[in-house]
């Protein structure tokens, strides 16, 4: 099966069965229902693109198995051209959905394809399982599959210590291993796209607080979201029913976010990863590069939000005829700075690539990490600086039904500003709000807070890789000149 069709991915929904649970009801079809389904045509239409004329060489390429055209973000990079290509199709699909839809298809597609290239090292305590990940990256290739993911356990406790609290009646867990494959049982968090996906993938955060080597919640694994056993319960919609006038972002990228709840659920062996290594499973994403490649496709959904939020300042700033005055220029400026350094890092990485143990190039560890560090306190700060600009503008934002009542002539008189009329500054300001005060937008906010881990682990990660020692080699260097 080559690149699927947007039709053909609501179908597949359609096809399989899954237990989704949405306020306080279990929904019988996801493609339909109203707090889901633009979420699901959303992502039909990135589907679509892979097969726009104008667009098929960009968004695809020949398959090495089958000679079909398959989905370019599903590449194993080999060259640093390879990484400029994905690059550009993620950028696409990041633009179409401006950078609000953080688990598109591709974030899944390229950590699968890392470990796909580096199957090597799943083969470390079983052989089958490194057959095991090559195989499950071609079938998701050849059918263009969407995945969510679900890392995290949840916890009762956390230590003074902060090591987590496996507990197996809360973590994710195997409980029995049979002639079929394992038997899970646990909840994880956060399936973002849970209810739009087709099959979930479950891997492990890292264990390093633990000693033994071996233990019941190192596993990494992938199923279908239809899985008996597997139950999906929904975060309320953020989708509220408007119109693309009222809500625009809202109404169009809901991607919504789950708990994931496995009640003794049967993975095949097959579809088993990694099973009870626990310095295996601390190792993957560094050793497969896994870890370069999703901040790579992170990267790119992170510049399509900086151009998109920044593209909003400058026509808010126009609309309201301050676009000169100091304050604003300072504050565009910012967002053009945050803006940039997203693109330079990204490139900064790709240019840097190198090619890994596995044969597979990767992109340069630290722009590409720098990417995930800055966006966790630049994009708060992006919002923030849209609220300075809008200031009460963001009230005097009247619904798009109020421009059919008998009050129409004065919104249309009122509101108009000499840089745009009244209703392309309410359109232009709903716009914003969804960006700054709404439940989507503030998602958003929280979303990339905590998109990477939080910022104390951000920062002992990035200190971790940085090559320390040359910045104190200089500075020795120089201490130790003679005073001649």
């Amino acid at each position: 099966m080559a690149a699927r069709t947007g039709g053909q991915y609501l179908q597949g929904l359609r096809d399989q069965e899954r237990e989704v649970w949405l306020g306080g009801e279990r929904v019988k079809d996801v493609t339909t229902h109203p707090g889901l389904r633009n979420g699901a045509q959303a992502i039909a239409g990135l589907y679509d693109m892979q097969h726009d004329p104008e667009l098929r060489e960009a968004m695809t390429y020949v398959s090495p198995t089958s000679g079909e055209r398959v989905g370019l973000s599903f590449i194993v990079p080999r060259t640093r051209q390879d990484l400029e290509q994905r690059r550009t199709m993620i950028l696409h699909w990041a633009r179409a959905t401006c950078g609000m839809m953080g688990r598109s298809p591709d974030f899944m597609n390229v950590t699968f394809a890392a470990w796909a290239g580096a199957a090597d090292y799943f083969a470390q305590s079983r052989p089958e399982l490194g057959q095991n990940i090559r195989r499950y990256y071609e079938h998701i290739r050849e059918g263009d599959l969407t995945l969510t993911h679900a890392l995290i356990n949840l916890q009762r406790s956390r230590t003074v210590s902060g090591v987590l609290n496996l507990e197996e009646g809360t973590a994710l867990h195997v409980v029995r291993e049979t002639d079929a494959g394992i038997v899970v049982r646990g909840a994880r968090v956060l399936a973002t796209l849970g209810p739009l996906a087709d099959e979930i993938a479950v891997y492990s955060p890292r264990l390093a607080q633990l000693t033994e080597p071996h233990s019941p919640f190192a596993v990494n694994f992938a199923i279908p979201c239809g899985t008996p056993g597997l139950r999906f319960l929904c975060r309320e919609s953020f989708d509220l029913g408007r119109s693309h006038f009222d809500h625009p972002l809202g109404s169009r990228f809901e991607e919504m976010d789950c708990i994931a709840f496995f009640d003794d659920v049967l993975v095949p062996w097959e579809r088993v990863f990694v099973l009870g290594d626990v310095n295996l499973i601390n190792g993957t994403a560094m050793a497969t590069g896994s870890s370069m490649h999703s901040a790579h496709q992170g990267a790119a959904k992170n510049l399509a939000k900086c151009e998109f939020v920044l593209g909003v300042a400058l026509l808010m700033t126009r609309a309201l005829g301050n676009a000169h005055l100091p304050h604003s220029e300072e504050r565009v400026a910012e967002l053009m700075m945050q803006t940039e350094l997203m693109r330079a890092c990204m490139r900064a990485a790709e240019a840097d690539a190198e090619l890994d143990q596995w044969g597979v190039m990767r992109p340069a560890a630290l722009p590409v990490e720098i990417t995930r560090n800055l966006f966790t306190t630049a994009y708060p700060r992006m919002v923030e600086i849209l609220q300075l600009l809008g200031s009460s503008s963001f009230m005097i934002t009247p619904g798009e039904a109020d421009f059919r009542t008998p009050l129409a002539p004065a919104i249309e008189q009122y509101l108009a500003t000499e840089g745009a009329s009244a209703r392309e500054r309410v359109k232009l300001f709903r716009l914003a709000w969804d960006i700054t005060g709404s439940a989507f937008g503030s998602r958003q906010v929280l979303y990339e807070r905590f998109f990477a881990g939080d910022p104390l682990t951000r920062a002992r990660f990035l200190a971790a890789i940085y090559p320390k020692d040359d910045a104190m080699q200089r500075v020795t260097e120089f201490l130790e000149r003679s005073d001649d």
